[in-house]
Order: structure tokens, then C-alpha cells, then sequence
């Protein structure tokens, strides 16, 4: 199974499919609205504004797997990611990245080696996956 394969859902629930954004660059993003990291929402939101009409878009997805610190229900996740910091890249149904609950995206990215040659859990929240040839996300 390659990642365009992977269902992802949408915060709201709806099945949604990777292979919409096919050549597309993709960082996927674990997210959390209650740590001291949410700031970064703001970094995200710039680069999609600034690149997501050359063939880029973040992909978020919650999780709550690090100190509780996403224990929102989706509708408090859009709306603290909406009016805080105007997030206007995709989100996704919030997510178990590591252990026995990873869904097969973070099972995906985290077995796959980086630049340095490690692979492995998720350490914290917004941790970033670049989409890459390795992970053939971008075409």
C-alpha cells in the first residue's frame, strides 16, 4: 500500500483521499492546540498562503498523544485553528501517531528513514514529515 492509498478523514469526519494532493509538495504535520508550540499554526499558515497555489499544501493532523495537549473535540480544534490563527490548510480526523493506535500514515512516515538515516517514533508535537520520493507523496 503506498501513502496515496491511506484514507485519511477530514476533522469533520468525511473520508478524504492523500491522492487529491498528488504532486503536490506535502509536509504532514502532527498538531496540538494545547502546548506551548501553537504559534507554530502561524509559521504553517504562511507558507500556505505563500506557496499553496504553486503546488503546496501542510496537511495537519491532530494528536493527542503527547501530555494530552490536543483534547479538543473537532469543532474546538477548527475553531481554535480558524480564529486564532486563521488556518486555512486542511486538517484532519485527530490522530494516534505512535503505539498501538498510530494510524498507517504515521506508520508510513515513521518507518521510512530521514536524511540522517533514522526513522522511528514521533518525539513531540508538530513534528513535520516532508513530502518526498521516499515517501512518494510528491510526484
Amino acid at each position: 500500500m503506498g501513502l496515496y492509498d491511506i484514507p485519511p478523514r477530514t476533522l469533520t469526519g468525511e473520508p478524504a483521499s492523500l491522492a487529491d494532493y498528488r504532486g503536490k509538495a506535502l509536509p504532514v504535520v502532527n498538531v496540538a492546540s494545547k502546548c506551548g508550540l501553537p504559534p507554530q499554526y502561524e509559521g504553517l499558515e504562511r507558507l500556505q498562503q505563500r506557496f499553496g497555489d504553486h503546488g503546496f499544501s501542510v496537511l495537519g493532523f491532530p494528536s493527542n498523544q503527547f501530555a494530552g495537549q490536543e483534547p479538543g473535540t473537532a469543532e474546538e480544534i477548527a475553531t481554535f485553528c480558524s480564529t486564532t490563527y486563521g488556518v486555512s490548510f486542511p486538517l484532519f480526523e485527530k490522530t494516534g501517531v505512535n503505539g498501538e493506535r498510530r494510524h498507517p500514515l504515521y506508520a508510513e512516515l515513521t518507518g521510512a528513514p530521514d536524511a540522517e538515516g533514522a526513522s522511528g517514533d514521533v518525539q513531540w508535537n508538530f513534528e513535520g514529515f516532508p513530502s518526498n520520493e521516499r515517501h512518494a507523496i510528491a510526484a
